[in-house]
C-alpha cells in the first residue's frame, strides 16, 4: 500500500473518531451510565473499514463531506451495536473486544443489551439529520435499515448460532457469511457512492461485485486468523471458532485453500473496478488491506 493510502486512511480513520464523538450523546446527559457505556463501546477502537469504504466510495462521485461522514458514523455504530450484541452471553460469549473488555463485562448484561438497542437508533438518527433532502436521504437509510435487519446481518447471525456444530456446504457458508459480514459491506459502498449521486445500474452492479468480493474475502481472512494468530494480536479471543465447534473457511477448505480464495477474492474485487479507472484506487487498496491484514 501506498504512503498516499496510509495517510488518507489515517486522516479518515481521525476524522471519524472526532465525528463519532460528536454524534454520540454526551456521556453529562442523563442517563449517564448508558452514554458512557456507548462511547466505550464505539470509540477508540477498531480499524473502521466500513467508514473508509464509505469515504473511498464517496471519492467515485466526489460527494460531499457531511453526509459521508454521517453515513460512516451510521453504518460504524450498527457495526459497534452488532459487536455487543455478538459478545454476549446469549450469542458468542466472549469477554474481549479490540483488545479491552467487552460492554458486558466492563459494565453488565443489561447494559450491553441497551447499548446496542440505542447505538442502533442513533444510527438512523445520525443519517436522518443529514442536511441532504429527503429524497436523497431515504434510499440511504432504506438501504441500512435492509443491511442490518434479518434479510442482512441479524439474519447471517441467526444462521450462524444454529450452525453450531452443523456441517454446511460451502454455498451455506457462504449465505451465512454475505449476511452477516457482507451486508454491512456492500450497505458502507453503496452508501458512500448514494451519497455523491443516483447510481446508474452499471455502476451498482460493480459496486455489487466488489462488495461481494471483499465480504467473503473479509470472512476468509477472520477465519485464517482465527486458526493461527494469538489472541492478542486479534484482540479478542483466538480459536474461539474452532473451540465453539463452528463452521469457517479454514474447516471446510483447509487453511492453505482458504488464502488462495481470499487472494482470489482481492483479484475480483480488482477487476470490479475497472470501470472507475483510477478513481477507484483506494477501493482497490482497501481490498488489499482486508486480505493483507494481520487483525
Amino acid at each position: 500500500m501506498s504512503q498516499d493510502f496510509q495517510t488518507w486512511m489515517k486522516s479518515i480513520q481521525n476524522e471519524v473518531e472526532v465525528a463519532l464523538n460528536t454524534y454520540l450523546p454526551s456521556p453529562e446527559l442523563a442517563p449517564q451510565a448508558l452514554h458512557e457505556a456507548m462511547a466505550y463501546a464505539v470509540l477508540d477502537g477498531g480499524k473502521r473499514v466500513r467508514p473508509l469504504l464509505v469515504f473511498a466510495a464517496g471519492k467515485l462521485f466526489s460527494a460531499p463531506g457531511e453526509l459521508l461522514s454521517r453515513a460512516a458514523c451510521a453504518v460504524e455504530m450498527i457495526h459497534a451495536y452488532s459487536l455487543v450484541h455478538d459478545d454476549m452471553p446469549c450469542m458468542d460469549d466472549d469477554a474481549l473486544r479490540r483488545g479491552k473488555p467487552t460492554v458486558h463485562k466492563k459494565y453488565d448484561e443489561a447494559t450491553a443489551l441497551l447499548v446496542g438497542d440505542a447505538l442502533q437508533a442513533q444510527a438512523f438518527l445520525v443519517l436522518a439529520e443529514a442536511s441532504a433532502c429527503a429524497d436523497h436521504k431515504l434510499p440511504m437509510l432504506q438501504l441500512l435499515a435492509q443491511a442490518s435487519g434479518s434479510l442482512g446481518m441479524c439474519g447471517g447471525q441467526a444462521i450462524d448460532l444454529a450452525s453450531v456444530g452443523v456441517a454446511l456446504s460451502l454455498p451455506e457458508l457462504e449465505q451465512m457469511h454475505r449476511l452477516k459480514t457482507g451486508a454491512l459491506l456492500r450497505a458502507s459502498v453503496l452508501l458512500g457512492a448514494m451519497s455523491g449521486k443516483h447510481l446508474e445500474a452499471n455502476e451498482v452492479a460493480a459496486l455489487d461485485q466488489y462488495s461481494r468480493a471483499i465480504g467473503l474475502a473479509f470472512q476468509v481472512v477472520d477465519d485464517v486468523l482465527d486458526a493461527t494468530a494469538d489472541s492478542a494480536t486479534l484482540g479478542k479471543t483466538a480459536g474461539k471458532d474452532a473451540a465453539d465447534n463452528k463452521p469457517t473457511y479454514v474447516s471446510l477448505l483447509g487453511l492453505e485453500a482458504s488464502r488462495q480464495l481470499a487472494d482470489q477474492l482481492c483479484r475480483d474485487a480488482h477487476q470490479a473496478l475497472t470501470i472507475f479507472g483510477e478513481s477507484a484506487q483506494h477501493l482497490r487498496d482497501l481490498a488489499d488491506l482486508i486480505v493483507q491484514r494481520k487483525a
